[in-house]
């Protein structure tokens, strides 16, 4: 692909010879956050290299050219040249998508990247931020919505469970029982603390520890801070089932090393995009199995679980629990939120209440509740 063009920027404030190099010291900002600086990263390459194709730099960034970019996001083409699977970033074959970003994909990206044109012009690299003429900028950069809605309902997540619960075949292989225990652990384990891909990838057998009688869960998550999670009965009965499979003593010794979630020898750790792929085709197959067996009759569900993403278990388990009537202020522990209102998003109760008395305006001549018709 063609590098991104270089520009001459004298009254920079950091020492920078190219766009690439400004960027970088832009995302050395997000150091302390390695999945932020990924996501980050990911959204500026995109960018530089879509410059890059049109032979310009981020200095010669104008609105008109945002509204291309967008629509380059949806549509990344020559597919050949942007779209591929997973590969090395080494790789000769590896390209910067996987294929169309959803609009709310679009959206984070252009939040992303207005963030990063903020900082390249108080730095002196650009003189000015685009982003900031978007008229309807608020409406496309403001990625928070009123509520959560990229989870799996009640029935569905019940549903759901019992087929990862159904056993293997008595004649199954050790390696077939040991992929079935791995996946209930990953999604057990998903669902009932709450926890992103990344902190599942890098737990820590040790971080599980008893302190009065109580089980709990240290996780280090966004932004390097550090919290402890409540480990509720059933997470502890799931991981003595899989500490089992590993061979190893039931429950975890103070400081044991070793990755909770691990590969086929037993003691290689999964990584963020193996955990990630794991999960999608865990998705994909629970989706082929029930319109196997409801089929038309689950076909929003079914869709449901084809378009569901691994952060769709961290958004269920906690709707779930605010469902269960789990408290703002520990639901937010769990979720460690540094805002109360982003942790609101999971209460729907609001929304059943409004359907409810929304429910009793209709149309005239609908009969009321003892069958009479309306005077």
């Amino acid at each position: 692909m063609p590098l991104p063009a270089t520009s001459t920027h004298g009254a920079a404030r950091i020492a920078a010879r190219s766009d690439a190099e400004a960027v970088a010291q832009w995302l050395t900002e997000f150091r302390a956050s390695p999945q932020t600086l990924r996501a980050y990263r990911r959204e500026a390459e995109r960018l530089l290299l879509w410059l890059g194709h049109q032979e310009c730099g981020l200095g010669e960034l104008r609105r008109q050219d945002l509204d291309t970019f967008e629509a380059f996001l949806a549509s990344p083409t020559p597919r050949h040249l942007w779209v591929g699977p997973p590969r090395p970033r080494h790789s000769p074959d590896w390209r910067p998508f996987r294929g169309p970003l959803s609009p709310a994909s679009r959206r984070q990206s252009l939040v992303i990247l207005q963030g990063m044109f903020a900082w390249l012009v108080e730095a002196g690299w650009v003189s000015h931020n685009p982003f900031r003429l978007m008229r309807d900028k608020r409406r496309r950069l403001d990625n928070r919505q009123p509520g959560i809605d990229r989870y799996l309902e009640r029935p569905l997540w019940e549903w759901l469970w019992r087929w990862l619960s159904e056993p293997p075949a008595e004649n199954a292989s050790t390696r077939e029982d040991y992929l079935w225990q791995r996946r209930r652990t990953i999604f057990g384990f998903a669902y009932l603390l709450a926890p992103r891909i990344s902190e599942m990838a890098a737990a820590e057998m040790g971080d599980f520890f008893p302190r009065e009688g109580r089980w709990w869960w240290r996780v280090t998550g966004k932004g390097g801070k550090t919290a402890r999670i409540p480990v509720p009965d059933d997470m502890l009965a799931l991981l003595r089932d899989w500490r089992q499979t590993l061979g190893l003593a039931a429950e975890p010794r103070p400081g044991e090393e070793g990755a909770v979630l691990r590969g086929l020898d037993g003691q290689r750790g999964l990584g963020d995009n193996q955990l990630y792929r794991l999960i999608r085709d865990t998705f994909r197959q629970a989706a082929d199995a029930l319109e196997t067996e409801a089929g038309e009759e689950a076909r929003s569900q079914v869709s449901r679980l084809r378009a569901a993403t691994p952060h769709w278990l961290r958004h269920t388990a906690l709707t779930h629990q605010a469902q269960a009537g789990v408290e703002l202020r520990y639901l937010a522990g769990t979720a460690r939120h540094a805002r109360l209102d982003t942790t609101a998003q999971y209460l729907h109760s609001e929304d059943e209440e409004w359907h409810r008395q929304q429910s009793a305006h209709g149309l005239p001549g609908r009969a009321d509740e003892s069958g009479a018709e309306p005077v």
